[in-house]
Protein backbone atom coordinates (compact mmCIF):
# COMPACT_ATOMS: atom_id res chain seq x y z
CA UNK A 1 0.00 0.00 0.00
CA UNK A 2 1.64 3.63 -1.11
CA UNK A 3 2.00 6.28 1.47
CA UNK A 4 0.40 9.37 1.64
CA UNK A 5 1.04 11.43 4.43
CA UNK A 6 -2.05 13.60 5.27
CA UNK A 7 -3.70 15.94 7.98
CA UNK A 8 -7.13 15.62 9.00
CA UNK A 9 -10.06 17.24 11.30
CA UNK A 10 -12.91 14.96 12.33
CA UNK A 11 -16.41 15.96 13.86
CA UNK A 12 -18.54 14.43 16.30
CA UNK A 13 -21.73 16.37 13.93
CA UNK A 14 -21.87 19.73 12.43
CA UNK A 15 -19.69 22.26 14.39
CA UNK A 16 -19.63 19.16 17.24
CA UNK A 17 -16.56 18.64 18.40
CA UNK A 18 -13.21 18.56 16.18
CA UNK A 19 -10.27 15.95 16.45
CA UNK A 20 -6.90 17.31 14.36
CA UNK A 21 -4.07 14.47 13.14
CA UNK A 22 -2.08 13.05 11.04
CA UNK A 23 -1.42 9.38 9.12
CA UNK A 24 -0.03 8.21 6.13
CA UNK A 25 -2.87 6.31 5.09
CA UNK A 26 -6.28 8.40 5.55
CA UNK A 27 -8.19 5.94 4.41
CA UNK A 28 -7.27 3.59 7.09
CA UNK A 29 -6.89 5.64 9.86
CA UNK A 30 -10.47 7.25 9.27
CA UNK A 31 -11.76 3.69 9.30
CA UNK A 32 -9.78 2.68 13.12
CA UNK A 33 -11.60 6.11 14.41
CA UNK A 34 -15.08 5.41 12.97
CA UNK A 35 -14.61 1.50 14.10
CA UNK A 36 -13.65 2.40 17.46
CA UNK A 37 -9.92 0.89 16.97
CA UNK A 38 -7.87 3.79 17.94
CA UNK A 39 -8.75 4.25 21.67
CA UNK A 40 -9.06 7.75 23.39
CA UNK A 41 -10.33 11.12 22.07
CA UNK A 42 -12.16 10.28 18.71
CA UNK A 43 -13.78 6.84 20.22
CA UNK A 44 -14.73 8.25 23.73
CA UNK A 45 -16.38 11.35 22.09
CA UNK A 46 -17.68 10.28 19.24
CA UNK A 47 -15.46 12.08 17.02
CA UNK A 48 -15.83 10.61 13.13
CA UNK A 49 -17.00 11.91 10.55
CA UNK A 50 -14.07 13.30 8.17
CA UNK A 51 -14.69 17.16 7.18
CA UNK A 52 -11.48 18.27 5.86
CA UNK A 53 -7.68 16.81 4.86
CA UNK A 54 -4.91 17.80 2.96
CA UNK A 55 -2.11 15.30 1.57
CA UNK A 56 1.16 16.65 1.74
CA UNK A 57 4.07 15.22 -0.17
CA UNK A 58 6.29 14.28 3.00
CA UNK A 59 5.26 13.27 6.34
CA UNK A 60 7.67 16.39 8.19
CA UNK A 61 5.11 18.77 6.13
CA UNK A 62 2.34 16.85 6.95
CA UNK A 63 3.43 17.02 10.81
CA UNK A 64 4.19 20.63 10.99
CA UNK A 65 0.70 21.36 9.18
CA UNK A 66 -0.96 19.43 12.03
CA UNK A 67 0.77 21.39 14.46
CA UNK A 68 -0.05 24.30 12.90
CA UNK A 69 -3.76 24.12 13.19
CA UNK A 70 -3.52 22.66 16.61
CA UNK A 71 -2.49 25.90 17.64
CA UNK A 72 -5.32 27.72 15.48
CA UNK A 73 -8.38 29.23 17.25
CA UNK A 74 -11.87 26.81 16.60
CA UNK A 75 -13.49 29.41 14.79
CA UNK A 76 -10.23 29.47 12.15
CA UNK A 77 -10.77 25.66 12.10
CA UNK A 78 -14.49 26.25 11.22
CA UNK A 79 -13.58 28.43 8.27
CA UNK A 80 -11.05 25.87 7.22
CA UNK A 81 -13.36 23.21 7.35
CA UNK A 82 -16.86 25.36 5.73
CA UNK A 83 -14.37 26.41 2.89
CA UNK A 84 -13.56 22.85 1.35
CA UNK A 85 -16.67 21.49 2.91
CA UNK A 86 -19.77 23.41 3.87
CA UNK A 87 -21.93 21.16 4.30
CA UNK A 88 -20.29 18.98 6.67
CA UNK A 89 -20.59 15.96 4.42
CA UNK A 90 -18.44 13.31 5.86
CA UNK A 91 -15.79 12.72 3.05
CA UNK A 92 -14.43 9.47 4.41
CA UNK A 93 -16.02 7.79 0.93
CA UNK A 94 -14.40 10.84 -1.21
CA UNK A 95 -10.98 10.84 -0.33
CA UNK A 96 -8.60 11.99 -3.41
CA UNK A 97 -5.32 11.95 -2.96
CA UNK A 98 -4.43 14.54 -6.29
CA UNK A 99 -7.08 16.69 -5.78
CA UNK A 100 -5.66 18.19 -2.25
CA UNK A 101 -1.62 17.61 -2.29
CA UNK A 102 -0.42 20.72 -1.26
CA UNK A 103 3.35 21.31 -1.60
CA UNK A 104 4.12 23.96 0.93
CA UNK A 105 2.32 25.35 3.90
CA UNK A 106 -0.21 27.65 3.34
CA UNK A 107 0.68 31.40 5.26
CA UNK A 108 -3.11 32.25 5.84
CA UNK A 109 -2.56 31.77 9.79
CA UNK A 110 0.16 30.41 12.17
Amino acid sequence: MEKYPAVYILASRYRGTLYTGVTSSLWSRVCDHKNGTRPGFTSQYGVTFLVWYEHRQIMEEAIRREKQIKAWRRAWKIEMIEQQNPDWRDLHDEIDVLATLVNETPSHRT
